[in-house]
């Protein structure tokens, strides 16, 4: 057919068409490669003992997707004949460019299975708990090393100067430094927090108003879950600035209890209490501390006063713990017949005439 040799930009039609088809095959290789481990791959590592190919397999597939397509457009321009030089070398780059980026970020996912799968559940296992939160920034960081160095190979294939790249990033950067001060002073609180320790991953602190536990410690920041089921993001700067208290490192949680009985109460009566108060105690010793106290404290305006100490175990939840003494309290008090009592007043009238 006449119409397929006729020269178009140095080539034949048939040879532009064979190069549009070569690239459009990628695609489709593609789409099959993907169903091949949709369909297969994945239904195999499904079956095995370890998540890691798992993990790997569910990370890689894009990778492996625009890998096919780079090696298409590859084939295709080298099939057609571009006499430019600077053109080929251009069109050249930008695959390299592509290909370079498509191998660091394999490196960086095959990186990051390999530390949620194998390393974080050893480290989750120690006991200093240090390197739970270290672990990420460390992460990060070496991530972050990856993708530099890609994205200066990439760009160092593409013709890009790296020399006087490197060079003028070091007069910039100085004046990034000036503008991001409050940016390092946080990354260097990050690694005071690293070095004092003063909680860890996954234990609860209150710090300026916040109440919640530590989810995340990052270089600039670290997350926090509130009670409340929010997440905040607090600068580390925040806390060096601050005095931070660890909920989670008391012995034990110290609960005080008042209680009041009514006046008709006697001897036998507030005795009855105080030795129902520690039978509580000895009979929960699964949240509760065996140290309490519990004693007939004063005689109120309205109520004769018992005081009521005990401690709940770290592992204990406070807040529930505190609601099932209080009503077995309750319980065992109406039981013994004894009688809370609420504010009262009596009033006397005096007839002065």
């Amino acid at each position: 057919m006449e119409f397929l040799d006729y020269p178009f930009l140095e080539n034949s039609i048939k040879d532009w068409a064979i190069a549009l088809g070569i690239i459009l095959g990628t695609f489709v290789a593609t789409k099959i490669v993907y169903w091949f481990i949709a369909n297969i791959i994945k239904k195999l590592t499904s079956k095995t003992k370890t998540n890691l190919d798992d993990v790997l397999v569910e990370k890689l597939e894009k990778p492996i997707r625009y890998s096919i397509l780079i090696l298409g457009y590859w084939i295709a321009i080298h099939y057609v004949t571009i006499s430019n030089s600077e053109l080929l070398s251009f069109l050249e780059g930008i695959a390299s460019l592509f290909l370079v980026l498509t191998l660091t970020s394999t490196a960086s996912k095959i990186f990051d299975a390999l530390v949620t799968e194998i390393v974080l559940p050893i480290v989750e296992k120690t006991e200093g708990g240090g390197d739970n939160y270290i672990l990420p920034v460390l992460s990060k960081a070496v991530k972050g090393i990856i993708w530099a160095f890609g994205v200066i190979i990439g760009l160092d294939n593409i013709g890009f100067d790296i020399t006087a790249m490197i060079a003028g990033l070091g007069i910039g950067g100085l004046a990034l430094a000036l503008a991001a001060q409050d940016s390092v002073k946080n990354i260097f609180a990050g690694v005071m927090i690293f070095v004092d320790k003063p909680f860890k991953v996954k234990e609860r602190i209150q710090i300026q108003g916040y109440d919640g536990t530590v989810e995340e410690v990052g270089l600039r920041s670290t997350r926090i879950r509130t009670l409340e089921g929010r997440v905040v993001t607090i600068p580390n700067s925040t806390f060096t600035d601050n005095s931070v208290v660890n909920v989670t490192s008391q012995p034990a949680l110290k609960v005080v209890l008042n209680l009041g009985l009514t006046y008709d109460t006697d001897e036998v009566g507030m005795q009855k209490g105080v030795d129902i108060l520690r039978e509580i105690v000895a009979d929960h010793s699964a949240i509760l501390e065996e140290n309490c106290a519990a004693g007939f404290k004063d005689f109120g305006d309205f109520a004769l006063g018992i005081l009521f100490i005990y401690y709940v175990k770290p592992d204990a939840n406070g807040l529930e713990a505190q609601n099932t003494i209080s009503k077995e309290v309750l319980k065992r008090f109406n039981a013994a017949g004894l009688d809370f009592a609420f504010p009262t007043q009596t009033l006397l009238n005096k007839d002065i005439s």
